[in-house]
């Protein structure tokens, strides 16, 4: 393995705005102090689902489950007591009939469109043929707060959501998109507005690429694995690699844990994916000692689960970020990008072959998530986690962003509903350099990961203490009001200088403390007295206050974010766990994150960091409206035409790079699978995993006969003299 580049050898560079932005200021992106918290989504349509009834002034009541939700109100003036009279009890009937009845009509039946997403309009446009439908209706569930869930292998569990959200499940048509996370925030099937919902998200890390310290007892029950290329050859090695890892797909994140996080007030998910989920190669080229490599994960098994999970979100109405987390050769030397240690994406002697290939697997992700079966649920997708700007350089990354933009938008199409937003992460450099970047583009974002952990300080302050700038009964010491001014000002202007700006990572941890989370046998900056951060039993009331302002203010500083992450595995070891700082499922049952995301708005003014909201809304190029997709010659003038110059690599040699040949066939991934019962024959589409029946083109594939340096360690290697150019195509 190379030495040149050793990830924990470096702290994340500090950047004005970016993810270790310096302090000077803050704008939280939410509401004031003295606002009232939002009760309901603005693109809700009050009478979707009660078109017979009047319509009222100042009355949500969209949901079929309104009778549930207590924090509807009626706004008519008190008048004597109808429930004396008869017609209160004819209506009571009527009422009552309606309530089983319009919902099931109005959120299967009836679409957001006018059309039968599953049927032709004329399906339901007569009184017999609704009448036929009464049979499938039957078979629609719909649950709100306190109703009961029974799961696929027919366990039960109780829904517990106090924010008005509820499920829906089809065993009809699987791909109902009626189901609502919680009161503020719109259905699948309606139109997510940016710059006026919110996302309060959270990440499934770890589930499909594990982490260390994530998932310790994966790690811990096979000394010597240091991320999943040691693990897996490792578990390889003891014939256990689809077992063990079959095994923590399924069980590491269920059904219950993504009825909670909707149950939490949160309303996306974040899901990192690894490459692997689509193909492996079995040579990437020779090593040192002249063996051949293999990639060891185990190829093309967790995807059927990355599909369970979108079902889950669809079936509790969370929207989805899809985040391609791992790529060949990998793109920053950490061990959730596949091995540690050596980078080899766009960097090297084999980073350009890397990135072809990693185009082709973008390309599967996106023709499966454009498809209409999906498109309404996955809404965004990261297309590379954290490639490590100081290493591979900004020419480089800006030219595969743009070449990977085109190759999306030339299978999805422009403007609203065509496809995810793209989003792009910011290579660890400041936020205010990403402005302004591919200027007219349809529905892009920028993706920044803000941790005060990763800083490469100490970070011993005390957060049990008295709260810097606040009224003196709150906890935190300087940390809550530290995020309010090293992040609002950053994101706010980054949502008006760029567009949709997003935290696509952050977390509880002020320090680096916890079992592994620098990496397996690395030590972390804060030094050897970690215990007390590795065991929340020890933590007193005072500190577990200072954690919920700190995470509060870190979401009003970001606006939009996802906690990383969900759920931190048990240590084998301790039979607890060992990183609860990094923990929102923890968190929770704690009492150290907030039960309800939105009382953090208002937070960092509470912290004397003047609010400066941003003031949208976004351009409407920026989501997909007019001009979307429209980029001026200008904007790219400065952009290497892809492929790029790559880093460290002789200047005499760039010509001359290895690279693939595109005589491959791609990758279509596998549609869901629809099994009928005794009951249930499911009629929907599941679609065939390619949207664009037009994207023809070949896939990468290795050139016959090219002496590949190995493709996850070619830094120091000898550029091939001859034989591993591709053939000059004809034009």
């Amino acid at each position: 393995m190379s030495t040149e580049f050793n990830p924990y050898s470096l702290s994340r560079p500090p950047s004005v705005g970016g993810s270790q932005a310096t302090l000077q200021g803050g704008s939280p992106y939410l509401r004031s102090a003295d606002s009232n918290l939002p009760k309901e989504s603005s693109t809700s349509i009050p009478r979707e689902f009660a078109p017979l009834l009047p319509e009222q002034q100042n009355q949500y009541n969209s949901s079929p489950l309104a009778k549930e939700a207590g924090y509807l109100a009626d706004p008519r003036p008190a008048r004597r007591p109808f429930y004396k009279t008869l017609w209160f009890w004819i209506g009571a009937i009527i009422v009552v009939a309606l309530a089983v009845v319009l919902p099931v009509y109005f959120l299967v039946i009836k679409p957001k469109d006018g059309k039968s997403s599953t049927s032709s309009s004329s399906s339901s446009a007569t009184s017999s043929n609704a009448t036929q439908a009464a049979a499938p209706q039957s078979r629609l569930q719909i649950g709100g707060d306190g109703s009961t869930v029974t799961k696929e292998d027919g366990t039960t569990f109780v829904y517990n959501n106090t924010f008005g959200g509820y499920w829906v499940s089809n065993p009809e048509n699987p791909f109902d998109n009626s189901a609502r996370a919680n009161s503020w925030t719109p259905p699948l099937n309606e139109s997510w507005k940016w710059g006026q919902d919110r996302i309060f998200g959270v990440n499934l890390g770890g589930l499909f690429v594990p982490e260390p310290f994530i998932v310790p007892s994966l790690f811990e029950t096979n000394p010597g694995a240091v991320d999943e290329w040691t693990l897996s050859t490792i578990l390889a090695g003891k014939g256990q690699l689809q077992e063990v890892m079959e095994n923590h797909y399924d069980t590491f994140i269920t059904e219950e844990d993504i009825a909670q996080i909707a149950g939490a007030g949160l309303n996306w998910i974040r899901v990192p994916i690894p490459f692997w989920a689509i193909d492996t190669w079995s040579d990437v080229g020779v090593d040192g000692q002249g063996q051949t490599v293999s990639e060891p994960f185990l190829a093309r098994v967790c995807w059927k689960y990355i599909i369970r999970v979108f079902g889950w979100a669809r079936k509790y109405g969370l929207r989805v970020l899809l985040d391609l987390h791992t790529i060949p050769g990998s793109q920053n030397g950490y061990n959730h990008s596949g091995k540690v240690g050596s980078l080899n994406w766009l960097n090297g002697p084999m980073g350009l072959a890397n990135a072809e290939r990693s185009l082709d697997y973008i390309r599967s992700i996106v023709e499966f998530i454009s498809q209409p079966e999906y498109k309404d649920v996955v809404q965004m997708f990261g297309i590379l986690n954290e490639p490590f700007l100081p290493t591979i350089g900004r020419d480089p990354i800006e030219s595969f962003y743009l070449r990977a933009y085109e190759m999306v938008r030339e299978i999805t199409g422009t403007g609203e509903g065509n496809g995810p937003v793209i989003s792009f992460h910011d290579g660890f450099d400041a936020l205010k350099n990403w402005a302004d970047f591919l200027p007219g583009a349809d529905r892009i974002a920028i993706d920044d990961h803000p941790y005060f952990a990763f800083d490469g300080q100490a970070n011993r302050e005390p957060i049990n203490i008295t709260a810097v700038g606040g009224d003196g009964t709150q906890f935190g010491g300087k940390w809550p009001q530290q995020a309010c001014n090293a992040w609002g000002g950053a994101m706010n202007g980054s949502r008006t200088n760029f567009g949709i700006t997003v935290a696509g990572e952050f977390s509880n941890a002020i320090n680096d403390c916890g079992l592994w989370v620098v990496g397996v046998g690395v030590k972390a900056h804060y030094g050897d007295d970690c215990e007390y951060w590795s065991d929340a039993s020890q933590w007193s009331d005072a500190n577990k206050q200072g954690l919920l302002n700190f995470a509060l203010a870190s979401m009003d500083a970001l606006g939009d974010f996802f906690f990383w992450t969900w759920k931190i595995g048990e240590s084998t070891t301790t039979n607890t766990i060992q990183a609860p700082l990094w923990s929102y499922k923890l968190g929770l049952e704690g009492g150290w994150m907030p039960k309800d995301p939105r009382a953090a708005s208002g937070m960092c003014e509470s912290l004397g960091v003047t609010p400066q909201p941003f003031d949208g809304p976004f351009q409407p190029w920026q989501t997909g409206g007019a001009g979307a997709g429209t980029i001026a010659a200008a904007a790219t003038a400065d952009i290497q035409a892809w492929p790029p110059a790559i880093s460290h690599v002789p200047t005499a040699a760039v010509g001359s790079l290895p690279q693939y040949t595109s005589t491959g066939t791609p990758v279509t991934l596998p549609p869901q699978t629809l099994t009928p019962t005794a009951s249930v024959t499911p009629t929907a589409s599941v679609g065939n995993g390619w949207f664009d029946a037009q994207d023809t083109a070949p896939a990468v594939t290795p050139i016959s006969g090219c002496a590949y340096p190995d493709a996850w360690d070619a830094i120091n290697a000898q550029i091939p003299l001859s034989g591993c150019l591709p053939a000059p195509t004809s034009s």
